[in-house]
């Protein structure tokens, strides 16, 4: 089978632009700039037949997500009012930004939900999730470093396997106690995963969040086919030059795109994307030497509506 997937979002956190920022990219994107293109919160689909799909991470821009993808569109049928191509979702955390867009599917469909233990702990706290009725959405636990073939709500199979994996992150932004520095998590807080098609073994990464490169995450990605990794932001201090905050890009769980690009550098990928990219990186604006530097280097930058084959 060929593994196709659709970016449905490529921006990090509160959208490109975001909805109460004034910041160049963010008023040049505002203003219908071509080479500042809009992005909505970092998502994909996958799929093994083009028929069902694999969600990855129910961003809060869901709604639209689909709006602006046929492949996702429900189709009509005689005796049938809903329908979806939406056969299953899974997370990389809980954050806001990838659980948020799950109450928009609690409309009566039924879809496989499925994320680390860690992942499903929350959503299990957190009562407002119980709209999705179990008995359409059941919540599926992701083995860490095992493969788990991907099923729908009654546990059909759709020629997908998910292999989820603990990267370098930290606990979701509500789960911080007082603001004060959580740290570093490296159990299953923040997740990657690797997807492949049945009969392939050609796979895609999606890393939305990565703190740091380790010597084990090396060795897993070296030679993969497709990697979506975390391009939040250009350098570790952007926030606090920018003006947009006091937050390292560490103390958020995130490494800089200029890091990433040096620890990739003796790394073989066939197709290297940044993804989850925050509304204060220039490597958002086509015309910027950050752009030009990302390009140099080998790496794409993701946009909404972007499409992959393997």
């Amino acid at each position: 089978m060929t593994l196709r997937a659709i970016v449905l979002g490529a921006a990090a956190g509160g959208g490109f632009p975001q909805w109460n920022s004034a910041g160049p990219g963010c008023l040049r994107a505002r203003a219908g700039d071509p080479l500042a293109k809009p992005r909505t919160q970092a998502s994909m689909a996958v799929s093994a037949d083009g028929e069902r799909w694999l969600v990855l991470n129910a961003a809060p821009d869901i709604a639209a997500q689909i709006a602006a993808t046929p492949a996702l569109h429900p189709r009509p049928a005689p005796g049938r009012l809903r329908h979806s191509p939406i056969a299953a979702v899974a997370i990389t955390g809980a954050e806001v930004d990838t659980i948020a867009g799950l109450l928009t599917l609690r409309e009566r469909h039924s879809f496989g939900l499925y994320a680390a233990p860690k992942g499903l702990a929350a959503l299990a706290m957190n009562p407002i999730f119980n709209v999705l009725d179990p008995g359409l959405v059941p919540r599926r636990a992701l083995p860490l470093d095992a493969p788990l073939e991907m099923a729908d709500g009654a546990g059909t199979p759709l020629g997908l396997t998910l292999e989820a994996f603990a990267v370098p992150g930290k606990v979701a932004l509500f789960q911080e106690q007082s603001g004060a520095d959580p740290g570093r998590a490296d159990d299953g807080d923040c997740i990657g995963l690797c997807v492949t098609a049945s009969g392939s073994a050609d796979a895609l990464y999606f890393i939305p969040g990565c703190a740091e490169l380790t010597p084990a995450l090396r060795d897993r990605l070296r030679g993969a086919a497709c990697l979506l990794f975390d391009g939040t932001l250009w350098r570790d201090d952007e926030m606090i030059l920018a003006g947009a905050g006091q937050k390292t890009g560490l103390r958020m769980g995130h490494m800089s795109v200029r890091d990433t690009m040096a620890a990739f550098t003796d790394i073989p990928l066939r197709r290297r994307v940044f993804i989850h990219i925050n509304n204060t990186n220039p490597i958002l604006l086509e015309d910027s030497a950050e752009r030009a530097m990302v390009q140099a280097a080998g790496w794409d930058v993701a946009e909404d509506g972007m499409e992959i084959s393997l």
